[in-house]
């Protein structure tokens, strides 16, 4: 069954503009396109529009990406396994293993259910990385997907456009950076800030706008300067001048404090020619005619960006004082500039050899979040490792290497080897000795020091790294140099836990529940287990948790005559409306420094003569890895009775300072009826404004009620619970 669709041809005629359309691929699109439309047929957009829209804009995109046949059929048929009721070997009998493993990585991206968004998103993470290091495409189908999905943001509830478009900024236009897409990155950007920010975007725009007319006119004398010279130089080249995208300007607008007006370098010139050696003629005949500001040349054709960018770029004093960007690259730079990975990936014909290893940054992030003992410790190296800025240094053969900005020599001598890591005795940079926590500068050459009889890292170290790769090696070593005294602490911890909630009598420890909890845990054996919860990988609280639940599914099953209770004891009401697991009549305070409130989850802390401390769960001073082993022995359960008390709650807010925003968030409170405790406003150094509000609540609903108002603010970007 054929259609007259014109977005279906194209969809061809993009194929073929890109070489990737030969009569087979034309055929198999065609077929994926009328399944695609078949298989959505019931279903409908928010927009009102058909469903299978949606499939064929992420196949077009992909197309326009220069992507081969297989990825835009997985593309137009990404979402047919997860809502239809086409299964996975359906599409592998119709179109072969490789769109099925496509299709099937890509909805594997979005099908487990998480108990907070928190959860969901560190594990898509993780999931998205699993796919990656398998096979690229399924994360350029997952980012074309994201990008049609903002484009399409406008049907969408408020709260959820937020919502998206900070997941947006935070994760998916930063991935498409590190990809070196910048075609993606940069409309990502823009349309997250057009819903996190519509009055600072729709400013910038408005202004860019009325200055176009001046701004081609000032852009079309400098082309025709360069444009002359490079004639008289007898290089072919083309010249372009470009507006920088909205993103860009409204963060130099708010890093420097500046409005739109004194903003100058709010465009740059670009000049494509043949080759390298015309590149750095160009640059000299552009240095020559205008001015270089000192400090602003890099070349990234001598030491590419991590994400294959390469290019030279210069900031220059134009003809009436006003400084612009030149960038210089070669045609074959310029479509990895805006391609990134899709322009230089293994399944390409022709690729290079040695192409994979400009991809060796996914395996890494693989192995490093494999490593990680817990979900924040992911997040918070995968932001260095991923999205910060790189400082590049030189080894002492000359081979450039590419660290977080920040790195120290320690970060250094792991990224070259893990064996000198541990040999590491010191450091030199540029000849001279520095210290281990010397933060390593552009173009200085390291050389490690290292020595046969030293014993492995100290434990200062993890307070010095950067990388997350030195980290988990660090911790690597002691895990296994003290692997014994761990599995013994382990052991004692559990059974404290078990001795202080009264399941001893349970015999939690059985086969029958300890098999399914390690395979939960991911643990191989039960020394495994033992060692890490010694070395503070994970909780005996969670361990044993997870056996009770465990045994209370499995004894669910068994007959009603052969079941042996025995119950742990009973919860007491203290003070505050906590019931306290297994404890009478104690004294119950609400920690200052988290400040719970009816609602939130909650764990206690007993203290020495000031009876039990609640906290919320993710208060900052009952993290496991701040604790010693003879605190996180004193953590007992705690639960909420039914209460009709009252409770400070102080949220932090953060958005662009801009007149009228403090009136704007006492209005919300006035609007919603809370009595506003106290109130404190300030402005950071790049120009971004942070409140902090101190409201009286009755329970955690008129906290999310609260902030679910405070985010339709225009310019608030976060809003959060403070933990002192």
């Amino acid at each position: 069954m054929k259609y007259e669709d014109p977005s279906f041809d194209k969809l061809i005629n993009t194929m073929n503009a890109h070489g990737k359309c030969s009569p087979e691929t034309e055929d198999n699109v065609r077929r994926a396109y009328e399944l695609c439309r078949d298989a959505h047929s019931e279903q409908v957009r928010l927009s009102g529009e058909p469903y299978y829209i949606h499939p064929m804009a992420v196949a077009q995109i992909l197309a326009e990406m220069g992507m081969d046949g297989e990825t835009v059929i997985a593309g137009l048929l990404h979402d047919v396994i997860e809502d239809t009721e086409y299964g996975y070997d359906e599409i592998k009998d119709m179109f072969g293993d490789d769109v099925a493993l496509l299709v099937d990585g890509v909805t594997k991206l979005k099908k487990i259910k998480y108990v907070s968004r928190e959860d969901q998103q560190v594990e898509n993470l993780r999931k998205m990385f699993f796919a990656m290091a398998k096979d690229i495409r399924v994360i350029l189908i997952k980012l074309a997907d994201r990008l049609h999905n903002m484009r399409t943001l406008k049907y969408m509830p408020p709260e959820k456009q937020r919502i998206i478009a900070k997941e947006t900024l935070d994760v998916f236009a930063p991935l498409a950076h590190r990809l070196g897409i910048s075609q993606i990155k940069c409309e990502l950007e823009d349309l997250s800030l057009r819903y996190l920010d519509s009055v600072a975007f729709y400013e910038i725009a408005q202004g860019l706008d009325q200055k176009k007319a001046e701004r081609d006119a000032y852009v079309q004398l400098i082309r025709d300067t360069i444009e002359t010279k490079m004639q008289a130089m007898g290089i072919k080249s083309q010249i372009s001048g470009r507006a920088k995208h909205i993103y860009s300007i409204f963060r130099k607008m708010y890093s420097q404090g500046k409005s739109l007006d004194e903003i100058y370098d709010l465009f740059a010139v670009r000049i494509i020619v043949d080759n390298v050696s015309e590149c750095y003629a160009a640059l000299g005949m552009v240095h020559e005619q205008y001015k270089p500001i000192p400090g602003r040349f890099k070349d990234y054709i001598a030491m590419p960006k991590p994400n294959m960018y390469q290019s030279l770029h210069t900031t220059v004093i134009g003809p009436d004082g006003r400084p612009f960007e030149i960038q210089i690259r070669t045609w074959e730079m310029h479509r990895v500039a805006e391609q990134g990975i899709a322009a230089h990936w293994k399944y390409k014909e022709g690729a290079t050899p040695g192409d994979e290893k400009k991809l060796a940054w996914v395996d890494k992030l693989v192995e490093i979040q494999s490593e990680a003992d817990n979900d924040e410790d992911f997040m918070r190296t995968l932001k260095i490792d991923m999205f910060a800025d790189e400082v590049f240094v030189f080894t002492p053969k000359g081979n450039v290497i590419s660290l977080p900005m920040g790195a120290t020599p320690i970060d250094f001598a792991f990224y070259i080897h893990t064996a000198v890591g541990y040999r590491m005795t010191g450091a030199k940079a540029n000849t001279r000795i520095v210290p281990l926590d010397y933060k390593l500068q552009n173009g200085d050459i390291v050389e490690i020091l290292t020595s046969s009889t030293v014993k492995g890292p100290s434990r200062d170290w993890l307070k010095i790294v950067k990388t997350s790769q030195a980290r988990s090696k660090i911790n690597a070593w002691f895990k296994k140099e003290n692997r014994d005294i761990n599995i013994e602490r382990g052991k004692e911890a559990v059974d404290r836990e078990l001795k202080r909630l009264n399941y001893f009598n349970l015999n939690l420890l059985r086969p029958e529940f300890m098999e399914p909890m390690l395979r939960r845990y991911g643990f191989k054996t039960e020394d495994e287990m033992y060692a890490a919860v010694g070395y503070g990988g994970i909780t005996a609280a969670k361990i044993v948790t997870r056996l009770r639940d465990l045994y209370t599914q499995l004894s669910k099953d068994e007959p009603a005559a052969e079941q042996t209770v025995h119950a742990p004891k009973p919860k007491r009401r203290g003070s505050s409306g906590i019931e306290v697991e297994g404890i009478d009549n104690c004294l119950v305070r609400l920690s200052k420094c988290c400040s719970p409130v009816a609602g939130d989850d909650i764990v206690g802390f007993i203290t020495r003569g000031r009876g039990v401390s609640v906290h919320r769960r993710d208060c900052a001073n009952i993290r496991p890895e701040n604790l010693t082993e003879e605190m996180r022995s004193r953590m007992i359960k705690c639960t909420w009775a039914e209460t009709d008390g009252h409770y400070n709650c102080e949220l932090q807010l953060e958005g662009p300072n801009r007149d009228g925003m403090l009136g704007d968030v006492t209005a919300v409170i006035s609007d919603v009826k809370l009595p506003l405790i106290a109130v404190n406003a300030r402005a950071t150094k790049d120009k971004m404004g942070i409140i902090n509000i101190t409201v009286e609540v009755s329970d955690r609903g008129q906290i999310d009620m609260l902030v679910k108002r405070l985010y339709r603010i225009p310019g608030i970007f976060e809003v959060h619970r403070t933990n002192n």
